[in-house]
């Protein structure tokens, strides 16, 4: 057999060229994954340090702080990481950018523990002492709540014993005389009543101041005037028109009482119908009756 060797050479040739081809097709297309693959890992670090940059420059907005110097390196902190994430975005995405963002990152996230562990200390402090300041609130409440109570039992207590020291009397009665001497006769009689006579007891109390206390009766006609009237006395805003004073002196012991008072020659006849009779220690009036007279 003869064999030619242009022939062969020339297979030989292209049988190399194929394989070579062959060999640069898979190599390029191996080269071509691992480039593509390296790029999808340097898009995946690259929105991962995005992701951590959004989340820091968050929860920077999310905290505040009444501290000057806690917001101003809060303000800082936040501007750096602004300015790392505008780096990554704008720059293209290659393993020297990624590192360096990631170590500006790093870098962060060493002061952001300091930072926000100073405010929570001071969040801590602060609550304390919101805390402190409610409950000494609520004390100086309690305290003057205590305060007004105490207030108002000694104002209770006060006027209890006010009330107490005054002068009280009781048995209150009036009778109408056809004269105006000792020798004279009741009579239920208008026109033949001269004097009206007016009786009450002044009670014992040991606790009224002792000493002359001023008396007045005011006895009122059916007319609604005064009987036997003496004109008015003033206590501060107010006024008593009275028929008759009397000066008692008063121990603190039981006292009856027993006034006259003679008709005016205005006041006679009298008039028939009822007589309303007041009793008045100065302006605190202490009881009354009624006489009625046909």
């Amino acid at each position: 057999m003869i064999v030619n060797p242009q022939l062969f050479n020339y297979r030989l040739i292209t049988g190399s060229l194929i394989v070579v081809i062959a060999a640069v097709t898979v190599y390029s297309f191996t080269n071509q994954q691992s480039i593509e693959a390296h790029q999808q890992f340097l898009e995946q670090e690259k929105k991962l340090v995005e992701n951590e940059l959004s989340q820091m420059i968050q929860r920077y907005d999310d905290v505040s702080s009444t501290n000057s110097l806690i917001a101003f390196q809060l303000k800082n902190a936040k501007l750096d990481a602004k300015n790392a994430l505008d780096s990554l975005r704008l720059l293209r995405s290659d393993v020297a950018v990624i590192s360096k963002v990631k170590q500006r990152v790093s870098v962060l996230q060493s002061k952001n523990y300091s930072l926000f562990h100073t405010i929570d200390s001071l969040k801590d402090v602060t609550l304390q002492l919101e805390q402190e300041k409610l409950l000494a609130y609520n004390q100086l409440n309690k305290e003057r709540f205590e305060n007004k109570n105490l207030a108002e039992k000694h104002k209770a207590l006060l006027k209890s014993i006010e009330e107490a020291s005054l002068l009280k009397a009781n048995a209150f009665s009036a009778k109408a005389y056809n004269g105006v001497s000792e020798k004279a006769i009741e009579t239920y009689k208008a026109s033949k009543a001269k004097s009206i006579e007016v009786c009450f007891t002044i009670a014992e109390n040991s606790l009224a101041p002792r000493g002359e206390k001023d008396i007045y009766i005011q006895v009122l006609n059916p007319l609604n005037n005064v009987f036997a009237d003496k004109g008015a006395i003033n206590f501060g805003d107010s006024s008593l028109i009275y028929s008759l004073k009397k000066v008692v002196s008063y121990q603190n012991q039981v006292i009856d009482v027993c006034l006259t008072i003679n008709a005016d020659e205005d006041d006679q006849p009298l008039i028939e119908g009822t007589y309303f009779i007041n009793v008045f220690n100065k302006d605190r009036k202490l009881g009354s009756t009624q006489l009625q007279l046909n």
